[in-house]
Order: C-alpha cells, then structure tokens, then sequence
C-alpha cells in the first residue's frame, strides 16, 4: 500500500550524525543497535520515550515468548537467547522453565518452552546498560518527524525534542518503530493491517499481597479465565486522535474492571499500567521479499534466510526469514525489523513477537554494519558474507541448523 511521505528539505540545522541510525527502542531496536555496535558500526539509537522496550518493558507485554520449537529444540540462538537470559538476570516473573535455564533432562525440554515473564524495570535498564556496553549512543525524548531522501537514499532524519527541531545525518537506517514510520515518511512502499488492533487494557495489580499481570484485553496467550468485557473496537494504530482516543477509552475499562474486581476483592489494586499504547500490527515494509508461509507450511529452505523462528502460538512449525523480508523494496539504506518486517497478515502474528524482534534486529544489524562496504545500498550486499556474519552470532538460519 502506497502511502503519502513525509519527506522534508533540509532546511533546518544539521547537529549530530551516525553511520546507523536505529529508530525504536523496543527489543528489536535494542537488538539492532547492539548487533551494529559490536560490529563496528557507529550507532545512534533514537527512542521517543525515556526508557527502551517498548511493548515489552512500557507496554507491560512482560512475556518473553518461546525461542523453541515446543518440541524440545532451541530455535533462536544469538541475542535473542541473550536478551531472553538478560530479562531474567535479577528476578523472574510467570515461567521460568528450569530444564532450559539451567539444564535439565530432555524430557522436561519437550514439554516446557524455552521462554520466561520478567519484570520491565529490571530488563529496560539492563538493556539499555548492554546497548551502551557494545557502544551505540542513546537519544531519548526524541521524535522523528520527517527524513531527507537523495537519490533513494535517506541522508538525514529531522527530529525534535528539548533540544529543538534540528537533522542527524545517516549513512543507513533500521526502522523498529514497530509501525514502519521512517518507510513511511521516507516514501518507501508500506502496508496496513487489514483488521486492525483490538482494545486493551493491561496492568499489574496488588492483592493480598500477591503482585500479578492482568491482560486485560487483547491477549498474546490463551487463559482461562471469562471472556474479557472490553469493546469490539478495532483501529489501525497509526492515526495521532485515534491513538489518543483508543487511550482514553482503555483507561476508562480499566477502572471499570478494578472496581468491578473490588467488590469482590476488597484490597484490589492497580499499581502500573500501560504507558504506551498496545498495538500489535499496525504498519509495515513492502520489502524485496514478503514471507508468506501460512502456518501449514512450514520447514520450507530459503537460500537467502537470515535466521530462523518457531511458532508460539503452537509447537512444531519452524519458518526460515528470507533476507528480503527486512529490505525496503525501493529505498536502498533502509532496513527493517521487528513488527516492521515484511510478512503476510497471517504470518504478522507469528513474527511480531519478541523472540522474533530480537532475531531479526540481530541480522539487520549486522546487515547495516556491513553497508558501509556495499555503498550503502541493501542491493549490493553478498547474502553468504552476511549469513556467515549472522552465523558467527550464534545465530541458525537454516532449518537443518536446529532440528
């Protein structure tokens, strides 16, 4: 889906540059940056709010999803096994399946996923501790509102924060702002979700002493419990006053559901909600691959795979991530990870998770570093280089890899 840019002439002040922009610090992001820096790249992570996670950490989706196949072979390897034992360095939170974090029987391994809850606080800061570590710079507070585009390369981003409006110069970028909006602004062919989000309302509450996570609303896991009372209400998440309204109503249900609760719980409180919207699917790239394998079709090769995932909605499905899938089609310095990939509708839901975020945030930067010997143009990149890059990570992008 073709949509308007926001490409600006650069008329306003030039004050900083970086060989790689990341722009997001959701866990794609933070994988991105990481994987640029320790490959010698010179990163600048722009990140609007003040702390890195995203969804995960802001949005309280504190649920690191499996990185196995649900029968008992480890899939991710790289950052995205690294950052899942990271979320869980200090504390744990929900599973915590001992077989795969500190050895256990094979048995176990078949009947437990490799996957974890983790306290937010305790994840954004450790990340944001290990991005600086690798060498990459943060800059918080920030918003990017437009780009310059030269001869189908974006050379610059305009931001603005307390500082004022002014441009970063880049020699590449990674889009994980999770709704693909520097490929948009950019002009880069997106496309929207066609069904749109659902309302949510998710937040952790105290009772009787017992600290828990209530997904109230749009879940990313099956409970038991009664169906939840929030409206049918769904919306594309890439509009400013729908955003802004969809928030007012989420705070308006939760209430509704605490003091529905307190009737019965007397001593039920909400302690920290949601701080950022919770979106799942909103915008991505239209890139030079889309991957569209439903989930009956699994296990399929792709010669030019940066990396491999499982599914966790259910065990056994593997699909390998064709490099492709984070190209822009028609910009060439822009890379994308994260919910930002290239997927079809059906397989969005597969891949907007964050063992995925982190796997594909990994090969894009790894990717970027390696731009600076492909005139910044994704075309010219040597796929077995940066496979053999990928893999020298710990990373598997082929299914014989892992099975």
């Amino acid at each position: 889906m073709k949509q308007n840019s926001i490409v600006e002439s650069l008329s306003t002040p030039i004050k900083d540059k970086a060989s790689v922009i990341v722009a997001g610090g959701g866990v794609a992001g933070i994988a991105a940056a990481i994987a640029a820096a320790r490959n010698g790249a010179d990163v600048l992570l722009i990140e609007n709010q003040f702390s890195l996670g995203g969804l995960a950490t802001l949005g309280l989706v504190t649920y690191y999803l499996p990185i196995c196949d649900g029968r008992g072979h480890q899939i991710i390897y790289g950052l995205g096994e690294e950052l899942l034992r990271l979320s869980v360095k200090r504390s744990h939170e929900w599973h915590y399946p001992v077989c795969w974090f500190e050895g256990g029987p094979q048995e176990e391994k078949n009947k437990r996923r490799f996957e974890a809850g983790f306290n937010p606080i305790y994840f954004s800061i450790d990340a944001e501790q290990l991005l600086l570590k690798a060498g990459a710079r943060i800059l918080y507070g920030t918003k990017i509102c437009a780009s310059r585009v030269e001869d189908g390369k974006i050379t610059a981003l305009i931001v603005e924060n307390k500082t004022g409006r002014y441009a970063i110069e880049c020699n590449c970028v990674i889009d994980t702002t999770g709704d693909a909006d520097i490929a948009y602004y950019s002009g880069a062919e997106t496309a929207l979700y066609a069904e749109g989000n659902k309302l949510a309302a998710w937040h952790y509450y105290l009772c009787d002493g017992d600290r828990q996570l209530k997904m109230y609303g749009a879940s990313d896991v099956a409970t038991n419990e009664p169906a939840d009372e929030t409206p049918n209400i769904r919306f594309s998440g890439v509009d400013g006053q729908e955003l802004s309204d969809i928030t007012v109503i989420s705070h308006r249900y939760l209430i509704d559901y605490v003091v529905k609760r307190q009737k019965d719980f007397p001593d039920y409180q909400p302690i920290t909600m949601a701080s950022i919207p919770q979106v799942r699917m909103t915008r991505r790239i239209v890139g030079k691959a889309t991957l569209d394998m439903c989930e009956d079709e699994e296990r399929i090769f792709v010669e030019d795979s940066i990396g491999v995932t499982g599914n966790w909605r259910r065990r056994g499905p593997v699909y390998e991530i064709p490099f492709g899938a984070i190209c822009s089609a028609n910009i060439k310095n822009l890379l994308a990870a994260g919910r930002d990939i290239s997927v079809t509708d059906k397989m969005w839901n597969i891949t907007r998770v964050i063992p995925v975020c982190a796997l594909t945030g990994e090969s894009a930067g790894i990717c970027a570093a390696m731009l600076a010997d492909c005139d910044y143009d994704t075309a010219n990149v040597d796929i077995t280089a940066l496979q053999e890059n990928i893999k020298k990570n710990g990373v598997r992008i082929h299914i014989n890899e892992v099975l």
